[in-house]
């Protein structure tokens, strides 16, 4: 029986080593993960991958640290309490964009109108502030999703591409937003709306926070070994696994107390955190985000294991929607109003995110976390790049050439492995 027709399918080559998602952790104790030799030397993909990001992100932190020393700023300002805040808040609408089009991105589709969602969203949020707190803020979030399920519907079931369907919906949802708007600005009176984008926790929440997010980490790292042993599989040493708990629990110190030390964590950096919590968990802990990724990787074994493409296809857009309403309503409470422009081309940057945190255009590949980083790379050079004056037509030149040189450093790595 030919299933070519009830399902989306593709004509690319069988990849089977990008069907399971790959995961820092998973490369570093698998057997079988994609490797990249150095020299003599075989590297897991993935981690390698993963601390290329995280070293081009020191090297771009310390640069703009040293570059911002001044007669006022003897140690320098980007790194400062008050930048780095600053910083934070920028980039956590963009890094909430970035785990939703993670899952669209694997499942080897692409979302354009991200952008133009979060202006009409935001601006519903702002319309119906009238009826209270929490219809506004459903609302915002509720067309999010209405709009998600119809452009993966269009996608899943009525085979137009993508491409096709969200290109349609960024016109189409701009001239919606401005239309209801009558290109006027809506403010925001709701103080605890307004909140959402600007305020920061008392400290005191802060370091609850941390101190709950070091038990996980401690709990999660002593689960995968015990979990390891009952398979008899090899477990980290004690001195590895005190490392993995000691070195995350310092840096998660040091950002509290950092965060603390101009007013608390803001409030958009936890809403991102929980946002990429909840979208690692789906990608890497659920059958629905292996799922994903084998559909990404290869839709027609995925589509011949029994796989439902347009239902997951579908899923991963409608849950794209629900990442587009919380970013709207952040973006919305910082800026502090609504405007019909509101969300330009922030399809954009959440794309660029993803891909220089390593994630896969074709689909298949790709992680949360390297999509927050990415993000937070984007956000860094940004505001660096404001801090030193640089005019913006050069700010544009530099990140357009890292987003390409992310993407041929991740095509030789490829070669390599």
């Amino acid at each position: 029986m030919d299933h070519s027709a009830n399902e989306p399918h593709t004509d690319r080559p069988v990849m089977t080593a990008d069907v399971a998602p790959p995961g820092i952790a998973a490369a570093e104790e698998g057997t079988g993960t994609p490797q990249t030799r150095i020299g003599r030397f075989a590297i897991p993909t993935a981690s390698l991958r993963a601390y290329t990001m995280l070293f081009a992100l020191v090297v771009i932190w310390v640069f703009f640290q040293w570059a911002t020393i001044d007669e006022r700023h003897p140690y320098g300002l980007f790194l400062g309490a008050v930048n780095f805040s600053k910083l934070l808040q920028q980039m956590a609408v963009t890094g909430v964009l970035a785990t939703g089009m993670l899952m669209v991105i694997v499942a080897g589709q692409i979302d354009l109108s991200v952008g133009a969602m979060v202006g009409l969203a935001g601006g519903i949020a702002a319309m119906t502030q009238d009826y209270g707190l929490v219809p506004s803020l459903a609302a915002g979030i509720a067309v999010g999703l209405l709009i998600g399920a119809v452009q993966g519907s269009l996608v899943a079931y009525a085979n137009i591409p993508a491409f096709i369907v969200t290109l349609g919906g960024l016109l189409a949802w701009r001239g919606v937003i401005l239309g209801l708007t009558k290109g006027a600005t809506i403010p925001v009176v709701l103080p605890v709306f307004k909140s959402l984008g600007r305020d920061f926790v008392a400290p005191a929440v802060g370091i609850a926070l941390g101190v709950v997010a070091i038990a996980a980490i401690a709990w999660i790292n002593i689960r995968r070994n015990s979990a390891r042993r009952r398979h008899n599989l090899a477990a980290s040493g004690i001195g590895v696994t005190a490392l993995r708990i000691v070195l995350p629990a310092l840096l998660i110190i040091g950002f509290v107390l950092l965060m603390n030390s101009q007013g608390g964590v803001p409030i958009p950096v936890i809403v991102l955190l929980a946002v990429a919590i909840v979208g690692a968990f789906l990608t890497q802990r659920t059958t629905f985000g292996r799922y994903l990724y084998a559909i990404g990787g290869n839709p027609d074994a995925a589509r011949l294991s029994g796989i439902s493409l347009r239902k997951h296809i579908l899923a991963a857009f409608c849950v794209m929607g629900v990442v587009v309403g919380i970013a709207s309503l952040l973006h919305t409470a910082r800026v502090g109003s609504a405007t019909p422009d509101a969300g330009n081309l922030m399809e954009l940057d959440a794309i660029a995110a993803c891909v220089i945190g390593g994630t896969s255009l074709m689909g298949g590949r790709g992680t949360v976390f390297g999509a927050v980083v990415g993000a937070l790379i984007m956000a860094s050079l940004d505001n660096g790049m404001s801090l030193l004056d640089v005019e913006s037509y050069i700010q544009n030149i530099v990140k357009g050439a890292v987003l390409v040189a992310a993407v041929g450093f991740d095509m030789l790595g490829r070669r390599r492995g």
